[in-house]
């Protein structure tokens, strides 16, 4: 047998018949080259059979001479021409075996000699113990054991059951340990154990589901507000909407932008009963001359230290609409300009918490995912309900075009067909002439397109109606004033 016991790895294999797990990818540097035989050196020929190099080349078929001027012994046959190699250094080792450039004379009797052994290169993996192998489980998982211990491992799995169960175990875990994905938390693991729990003992007094959204996003947020260090309470957030048909920036901190979030948190607090922290009385209900009113009010700039009260009046918010029971669902809450119903209140104050967590996670770069899709879902259907309205007063303002087919109350008119793909999608008829109207599908002129989270970005007011990447098809002045009514809907 040749190759130096190289074939009987493959003979026993085939004759053993069992499958191999297969092994994890040996590093560079896990090759042990001291280990690792070098090919032997070429033999240097005798000093009288090295031509002179200052010698012109002699004709063919001339017999070298020595310098005694003997003539040379009969060496044999000489090799062929392409076997003497041009006189220079020797060839340098490499990692196999190479022909030997300069062949030894055959002995005088004819006799061939035999040639010299390779390097022996034993295929037998290392003989170990069951529990030393059992130990090397985790480092063959990690890739790193030795070559022979590596051998010798899967050797062992091949005929141990239990040990080729753990090993599959580790090698998942160690898949896990190079996850390029987010090592944050599922944003739904909070409510996946809270389902948990509330399925073995329910809660005696449970959050109302119209409270959930907002429930689940100043957890969110508050998470978030947790993580970050007190210099990133500065941060520089800049919180954008839209005014008529145009955008408008306003440039707040960190902490600015949860002081907005508790002023106009203090109306729904307000229609509760419960305190306003702007102390009521004079203090405006629109939620920008409240928040303005707040942060002119502050005579420093807040800092981390108001985590703790907007996070005690939203627990407050969500004790006390759970305590009242169902009929405090449509409590009237007023924003100045309109009111909505206390259901649908606590759901905008959701949809404003996520938005303003993003912008908040955008200045401090941190990852924050959407809501869930059944909450995502409400909140684009609260923006599609206000659509009509919002038309309608663009409308009255010379903003959108005139009402084309006017119709009783309650009665199906023109309408726009909203399909919102992805995340929370679903299907919505926006009636376009009449708030009063109801949309149909049979009565539909025209049809956008949009993803869940893009139409968010754009009733928040983060991206304009001309870069909405909506597919459109139908009345073009019809979707204008529809995209234009959503991004009316922003405010600070």
């Amino acid at each position: 047998m040749t190759g130096g016991g190289r074939e009987s790895e493959g003979g026993e294999e085939e004759v053993r018949g069992a499958r191999r797990i297969p092994g994890p990818r040996g590093a560079a540097d896990d090759l042990d080259l001291a280990s690792v035989p070098l090919p032997p050196l070429p033999p240097l020929p005798p000093d009288e059979a090295v031509p002179e190099q200052a010698q012109p080349a002699s004709a063919p078929g001339d017999a070298p001479e020595s310098d005694a001027g003997e003539p040379e012994p009969d060496l044999g046959p000489a090799p062929a021409a392409e076997a003497w190699p041009e006189p220079g250094p020797g060839p340098e080792p490499g990692p196999g075996p190479e022909p030997d450039p300069w062949p030894e004379p055959e002995p005088a009797d004819g006799t061939p000699e035999p040639p010299a052994p390779g390097p022996l290169v034993s295929s037998a993996p290392v003989v170990l113990p069951h529990q030393v192998l059992k130990a090397l489980l985790g480092a063959w998982a990690l890739s790193a054991c030795s070559a022979e211990e590596t051998a010798a491992v899967e050797d062992h799995l091949t005929g141990c059951a239990p040990c080729a169960d753990e090993a599959l175990r580790l090698r998942d875990a160690v898949g896990l340990l190079h996850t390029d994905g987010s090592l944050d938390l599922d944003p739904t693991l909070r409510t996946r154990v809270l389902d948990g729990c509330f399925g073995r003992r329910p809660a005696r007094i449970p959050v109302p589901e119209w409270a959930a959204p907002y429930d689940a996003e100043t957890a969110r947020l508050d998470a978030l507000l947790r993580d970050i260090g007190d210099s990133e309470w500065h941060a520089p957030v800049r919180l954008q909407w839209f005014e008529e048909e145009r955008r408008v920036s306003r440039r707040t901190t960190v902490a600015g932008v949860i002081g907005h979030l508790m002023a106009v948190d203090g109306l729904l607090s307000a229609a509760l009963g419960l305190d306003d922290p702007l102390d009521g009385g004079k203090t405006p209900l629109d939620p920008t001359e409240r928040t303005e009113t707040y942060w002119s009010a502050t005579r420093r700039p807040p800092t981390r230290a108001v985590r703790e009260p907007w996070r005690a009046q939203s627990h407050e918010l969500i004790r006390t609409a759970s305590f009242a029971g169902r009929n405090v669902a449509e409590t009237s809450v007023s924003y100045g300009a309109f009111a909505l119903p206390l259901q649908d209140a606590a759901l905008d104050r959701a949809f404003e918490c996520w938005v303003h967590g993003g912008d908040i996670a955008d200045a401090v770069d941190y990852p924050y995912p959407a809501p869930s899709a059944a909450h995502l879902h409400r909140m684009i259907d609260l923006a599609a309900r206000m659509l009509p309205a919002a038309l309608a007063g663009r409308r009255s303002a010379g903003l959108a075009g005139p009402a084309k087919d006017l119709v009783a109350a309650g009665a199906p008119g023109r309408s726009l067909h909203l399909e919102i793909e992805g995340h929370g999608g679903g299907d919505w008829y926006i009636a376009l002439d009449s708030p009063a109207a109801v949309g149909a599908p049979e009565r539909a002129v025209a049809q956008v397109a949009l993803d869940g989270v893009e139409f968010c970005r754009l009733v928040a007011g983060h991206i304009s109606p001309v870069e909405a990447a909506a597919g459109q098809e139908g009345d073009r002045e019809a979707i204008r004033d529809v995209l234009f009514a959503a991004a009316s809907l922003s405010r600070l």
